[in-house]
């Protein structure tokens, strides 16, 4: 099945029937009187919070409550919210006002969470960008979303050499300074412009809003998520789970522990969760079946864990849940424009019979499976699933035809995400993951558009920005040319084959060289008799020289000794 560029929906009251899916955790509702499934309309609320005012809130509630923990440094909501206003007006008096896209260069720290917490009270839009890109694609991400400023950790700037505007942090959280009032930011608000598909092609910007965030953390009803739990942060910064990670610690009270290790290996991620107490992680589906593999004593030491990406194993999935039965294991699916999770699905060892559902929607998220022509698919048959709700990105940075082509206005559902997924849905309202309509595919859950590659022109950049933003690639070098009977020719000679190893004859009286040959003689000698001629190297050598054995033994060794025996 293909895409086309501008799907045609109907105008008919068919084409009004596709309710939404149940969200997770509520009983699918009873058939019509035409067949169609309806959803229960919520009720008409004001929009989520911006994710500052959520940190604040429980800030002011419980003050001395573990936020962060980075190795030995800690911060409690109290310093966080005091670190990131410090650090928000200083940023203000640097000339970053509301609305400002700033570029984040930063490790995996618990300065990092102060940053993107202090760009937002000064109103700006928070980049991530990750240090271990090279700086033509960090330029190129940067110059996508339109950042007027990079700021970030001092060493990696130097060492990244950008040629925008920088200004370096504090190595260490304020703890006082100037608190200039804090702009808080609408629900409406942008909060972070998340890469994908920058693997091969254009890199997409998609912008993610506050209230689309706090809507997915805030309480969540996919997953076990209370202020007493700690979660791992251990995702890069441009990955759209450490969205989660960090704020849905914090949205909820509970504690964001970092992972140290710039390269967490599986024993540095036990270590970590041993040492801190952490009892909610993320993993991505691939690094889920390595684990699951290897039997990691990590799954001992966590109540939950949500998976996504790819489509889960059902083998590693019921090979975990019966090893560590208290396990609560979260099968998510969900695109960044979607706001990281869509569905989900508490996976149980029943589910794993067959193959392993993405769930129903979660946190307001609604989805559609419909036909090319734009008409919903019964229950059981393929479909394009297209997304809903409240939890859409606001489009594409600077990029208005793929936002106007992904992003699509339908006639009855509203405003919609077009996924590109092909999804069945079974009678419970639970979905199932089939694959792609597109060449698409995902690897260690990042999207990959292997058209696109196919497709891009001769001088295109392999890794990031656009084509003409990097050199072409620099030609194979070719091997020196040669000249060999009156003719040119290019490339190394052709390869012989090598020449067998010269097989020394068989001796006649074996093998034996040297002590042996010796013990041999001694041993003739006292028996009376004497050893032979030359031996039987001397022999092997007449053979293999072509001379006669009695030539050979004329001329052989004469320096053997008799030996006295007993």
């Amino acid at each position: 099945m293909t895409i086309p560029r501008t799907p045609a929906f109907p105008s008919s009251p068919d084409a009004r029937k596709e309710g939404p899916v149940p969200t997770e955790g509520t009983p699918s509702p009873a058939p019509g009187p035409s067949g169609e499934r309806t959803a229960p309309v919520p009720a008409a609320g004001a929009p989520a919070p911006g994710l500052p005012a959520l940190v604040a809130r429980h800030a002011a509630r419980t003050p001395h409550a573990l936020a962060v923990a980075d190795g030995d440094t800690t911060l409690t909501y109290a310093q966080l919210v005091s670190s990131a206003r410090a650090l928000a007006g200083q940023l203000r008096t640097h000339g970053v006002g509301p609305g400002d896209s700033v570029a984040l260069l930063m490790p995996r720290c618990a300065r990092t969470v102060v940053a993107q917490l202090a760009l937002w009270w000064a109103g700006a839009v928070c980049v991530p960008l990750d240090p271990a890109h090279p700086r033509a694609r960090s330029e190129a991400l940067a110059a996508e979303a339109g950042a007027t400023l990079t700021v970030g950790d001092s060493k990696l700037l130097e060492s990244a050499a950008l040629t925008g505007a920088t200004l370096a942090l504090p190595g260490e959280p304020l703890v006082d300074g100037d608190h200039l009032p804090a702009a808080e930011p609408g629900p409406d608000a942008t909060a972070f412009i998340m890469f994908t598909s920058g693997s091969t092609g254009r890199p997409k910007g998609v912008a993610v809003p506050h209230h689309a965030i706090a809507e997915l953390v805030t309480d969540p009803a996919y997953l076990t998520l209370t202020s007493r739990d700690r979660v791992l942060f251990h995702s890069p910064m441009t990955f759209d789970a450490s969205t989660f990670e960090v704020w849905g610690a914090l949205a909820n009270g509970a504690a964001v522990v970092v992972c140290t290790a710039e390269r967490p290996s599986f024993e540095d991620l036990a270590r970590h969760v041993e040492r801190h107490g952490v009892t909610v992680a993320f993993f991505t589906t691939a690094l889920f079946h390595q684990l699951a593999g290897r039997r990691s004593r990590i799954f001992s030491l966590l109540r939950t864990v949500i998976v996504g990406g790819e489509a889960l194993s059902a083998h590693h999935a019921r090979a975990v849940l019966r090893a560590f039965p208290w396990l609560e294991l979260v099968n998510g699916y969900g695109p960044t424009e979607a706001t990281t999770f869509t569905t989900a699905h508490t996976v149980t060892d029943a589910d794993c019979d067959g193959q392993v559902p993405i769930g129903r929607p979660i946190a307001g998220a609604t989805v559609h499976l419909l036909d090319d022509t734009g008409r919903p698919v019964p229950d059981g048959e393929q479909g394009e699933l297209w997304i809903g709700g409240s939890r859409l990105a606001h489009g594409y940075t600077g990029q208005p035809e793929l936002t106007a082509e992904r992003f699509v206005h339908h006639p009855g559902l509203g405003r919609l995400y077009r996924s590109g997924d092909l999804v069945s849905r079974r009678p419970d309202g639970h979905l199932d993951f089939h694959g792609r309509t597109d060449d698409q595919v995902k690897i260690r859950g990042f999207r990959i558009e292997s058209r696109r590659d196919r497709t891009r022109p001769a001088g295109a950049a392999r890794g990031g920005g656009r084509g003409g933003d990097r050199a072409p690639p620099r030609p194979r070098r070719r091997p020196p040319r040669r000249v060999r009977g009156g003719r040119v020719r290019a490339g190394p000679p052709p390869r012989r084959p090598a020449r067998p190893a010269r097989r020394r004859p068989a001796r006649p009286s074996g093998a034996r060289r040297g002590a042996a040959r010796r013990r041999a003689a001694a041993h003739a000698l006292r028996q009376g008799r004497p050893p032979r001629p030359g031996g039987p190297r001397h022999g092997g050598r007449a053979r293999h020289s072509g001379r006669s054995a009695r030539s050979a033994g004329a001329g052989g060794r004469r320096d053997l000794e008799p030996v006295a025996g007993p």
